[in-house]
Protein backbone atom coordinates (compact mmCIF):
# COMPACT_ATOMS: atom_id res chain seq x y z
CA UNK A 1 0.00 0.00 0.00
CA UNK A 2 1.24 3.47 -0.84
CA UNK A 3 2.31 5.95 1.82
CA UNK A 4 -0.24 8.63 2.74
CA UNK A 5 1.17 12.13 2.53
CA UNK A 6 -0.87 14.64 4.51
CA UNK A 7 -1.08 18.38 4.10
CA UNK A 8 0.28 20.65 6.83
CA UNK A 9 -2.31 21.39 9.58
CA UNK A 10 -4.98 19.21 7.94
CA UNK A 11 -6.11 18.16 11.41
CA UNK A 12 -6.81 21.75 12.51
CA UNK A 13 -9.19 22.90 9.77
CA UNK A 14 -12.28 21.14 8.46
CA UNK A 15 -11.84 22.85 5.06
CA UNK A 16 -8.53 20.98 4.66
CA UNK A 17 -10.22 17.65 5.22
CA UNK A 18 -10.39 17.01 8.97
CA UNK A 19 -13.43 14.75 8.52
CA UNK A 20 -13.38 14.71 4.70
CA UNK A 21 -10.83 12.21 3.40
CA UNK A 22 -11.02 13.22 -0.26
CA UNK A 23 -9.94 16.77 0.65
CA UNK A 24 -6.77 15.58 2.36
CA UNK A 25 -4.60 16.40 -0.64
CA UNK A 26 -0.86 16.92 -0.48
CA UNK A 27 0.40 20.49 -0.80
CA UNK A 28 4.08 21.32 -0.75
CA UNK A 29 5.01 23.08 2.52
CA UNK A 30 6.43 26.52 1.68
CA UNK A 31 6.45 28.41 4.97
CA UNK A 32 9.57 29.90 6.53
CA UNK A 33 9.31 27.94 9.80
CA UNK A 34 7.41 24.92 8.47
CA UNK A 35 8.46 21.79 10.36
CA UNK A 36 7.43 19.40 7.56
CA UNK A 37 9.54 21.35 5.04
CA UNK A 38 12.46 21.19 7.46
CA UNK A 39 11.90 17.41 7.83
CA UNK A 40 11.70 17.59 11.61
CA UNK A 41 11.41 14.36 13.62
CA UNK A 42 7.87 13.16 14.49
CA UNK A 43 6.22 15.38 11.86
CA UNK A 44 4.50 13.91 8.77
CA UNK A 45 6.91 12.94 6.00
CA UNK A 46 7.27 15.01 2.87
CA UNK A 47 6.99 13.66 -0.68
CA UNK A 48 10.34 12.41 -1.97
CA UNK A 49 11.71 10.18 -4.73
CA UNK A 50 12.28 7.22 -2.41
CA UNK A 51 8.54 6.75 -1.82
CA UNK A 52 7.73 5.95 -5.46
CA UNK A 53 5.60 2.84 -5.96
CA UNK A 54 6.86 -0.34 -7.61
CA UNK A 55 6.96 -0.08 -11.41
CA UNK A 56 5.15 -3.41 -11.82
CA UNK A 57 2.26 -2.20 -9.66
CA UNK A 58 2.18 1.30 -11.14
CA UNK A 59 -1.07 2.18 -12.92
CA UNK A 60 -3.01 -0.77 -11.48
CA UNK A 61 -6.25 -0.51 -9.50
CA UNK A 62 -6.64 -3.26 -6.89
CA UNK A 63 -3.98 -5.22 -8.77
CA UNK A 64 -5.95 -5.07 -12.05
CA UNK A 65 -5.42 -2.99 -15.18
CA UNK A 66 -8.16 -0.32 -15.57
CA UNK A 67 -10.04 -0.27 -18.89
CA UNK A 68 -12.37 2.57 -19.90
CA UNK A 69 -15.60 1.31 -21.53
CA UNK A 70 -17.98 3.33 -23.69
CA UNK A 71 -19.85 0.57 -25.55
CA UNK A 72 -20.31 -3.20 -25.78
CA UNK A 73 -17.56 -3.49 -28.41
CA UNK A 74 -15.05 -2.07 -25.92
CA UNK A 75 -16.16 -4.69 -23.39
CA UNK A 76 -14.86 -7.49 -25.65
CA UNK A 77 -11.31 -6.18 -25.11
CA UNK A 78 -11.58 -6.78 -21.34
CA UNK A 79 -9.96 -9.86 -19.89
CA UNK A 80 -9.71 -11.46 -16.46
CA UNK A 81 -6.80 -9.23 -15.46
CA UNK A 82 -8.66 -5.96 -16.12
CA UNK A 83 -11.11 -3.87 -14.11
CA UNK A 84 -13.80 -1.90 -15.94
CA UNK A 85 -14.52 1.81 -15.63
CA UNK A 86 -17.73 2.80 -17.40
CA UNK A 87 -17.44 6.10 -19.29
CA UNK A 88 -20.04 8.86 -19.54
CA UNK A 89 -22.90 7.12 -21.35
CA UNK A 90 -26.67 6.83 -21.09
CA UNK A 91 -28.54 4.70 -18.55
CA UNK A 92 -29.81 2.08 -21.05
CA UNK A 93 -26.39 1.39 -22.49
CA UNK A 94 -24.88 1.38 -19.00
CA UNK A 95 -27.34 -1.32 -17.90
CA UNK A 96 -26.48 -3.44 -20.97
CA UNK A 97 -22.77 -3.13 -20.19
CA UNK A 98 -23.38 -4.07 -16.53
CA UNK A 99 -25.35 -7.19 -17.55
CA UNK A 100 -22.70 -8.29 -20.06
CA UNK A 101 -19.88 -7.66 -17.57
CA UNK A 102 -21.76 -9.65 -14.94
CA UNK A 103 -22.05 -12.59 -17.37
CA UNK A 104 -18.30 -12.43 -18.02
CA UNK A 105 -17.75 -12.02 -14.22
CA UNK A 106 -15.75 -8.82 -14.66
CA UNK A 107 -15.36 -6.26 -11.88
CA UNK A 108 -16.76 -2.76 -12.44
CA UNK A 109 -15.09 0.02 -10.50
CA UNK A 110 -17.52 2.93 -10.72
CA UNK A 111 -20.98 1.55 -9.93
CA UNK A 112 -22.69 1.14 -6.59
CA UNK A 113 -24.13 -2.22 -5.56
CA UNK A 114 -27.69 -0.86 -5.83
CA UNK A 115 -27.21 -0.07 -9.51
CA UNK A 116 -25.90 -3.58 -10.16
CA UNK A 117 -28.90 -5.18 -8.42
CA UNK A 118 -31.21 -3.04 -10.53
CA UNK A 119 -29.50 -4.26 -13.70
CA UNK A 120 -29.95 -7.96 -12.91
CA UNK A 121 -33.77 -7.74 -12.75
Amino acid sequence: MAKRFLRTDWMRHSKLGKNRKRLQRWRKPKGRHNKIRKKRFSYPVSVRIGYKSNRKKSGLVNGLKPLLIYNLKDLDKAGKNSIIIIGKIGAKEKLEIIKKADEKSLKILNISSGEKNYAVK
